[in-house]
């Protein structure tokens, strides 16, 4: 039998949180079981009942979310790298992309005027320091993560802010929820 490990006590803000997440039709299913198990067993829930409410099978998994989210907190919501190959880029590699993409390309130097994704793909694997063997997903998931999204009109943008036309003028709009879309 497994050794009991309780869940420690959540703050207010995790607790916000995990129910969002939990009563959440657009997070990804793994993140909404998740938090269902760490709220169910927040509210006095066995690992079999949590297990249960978060349509898991097992106790063991319980177990390992419980331990991992005591030491890590919310970020456990997002899961874990799952198996097959291990991840190449971390945070470093992943800067290294941000800077070239903030980088206005240069016509005669990069063969462009804007980035797309082969071209960004391409100066940063011809790079003295770039990344060799960066692919065009690993960038991609990168400007996602970052905020950005590639538009209609073939420019890259941050995603949550926009540039609208009111009486007095342009006006920067900021969706108030960014911060909590983006991090949690």
């Amino acid at each position: 039998m497994a050794k009991k490990i309780p869940l420690r006590e959540l703050t207010a803000d995790e607790r916000h949180v995990l129910e969002r997440v939990a009563h959440s039709s657009s997070e990804p299913a793994g993140e909404v079981a998740r938090g269902k198990v760490l709220l169910a067993l927040a509210d006095g829930a066995t690992r079999s009942g949590a297990a249960q409410a978060g349509g898991r099978s097992t106790r063991w998994g319980v177990l390992k979310l419980v331990k991992r989210f005591n030491e890590q907190g919310l970020c456990v919501l997002e899961g874990s790298h799952g198996g097959g190959p291990a991840v190449q880029y971390g945070p470093v590699e992943r800067e290294r992309i941000l800077q070239e993409f903030h980088r206005q390309p240069d016509l005669e130097r990069d063969g462009t005027n804007t980035w797309s994704l082969t071209t960004l793909q391409r100066t940063l694997r011809n790079a003295e320091d770039g990344l060799p063997q960066v692919s065009t997903f690993v960038i991609l998931e990168t400007l996602h993560q970052a905020g950005l999204s590639w538009q209609r009109d073939r420019t890259w943008c941050q995603s949550g802010e926009v540039l609208r036309k009111r009486k007095e003028g342009v006006v920067r709009v900021v969706d108030p929820h960014l911060a909590e879309k983006r991090g949690r």
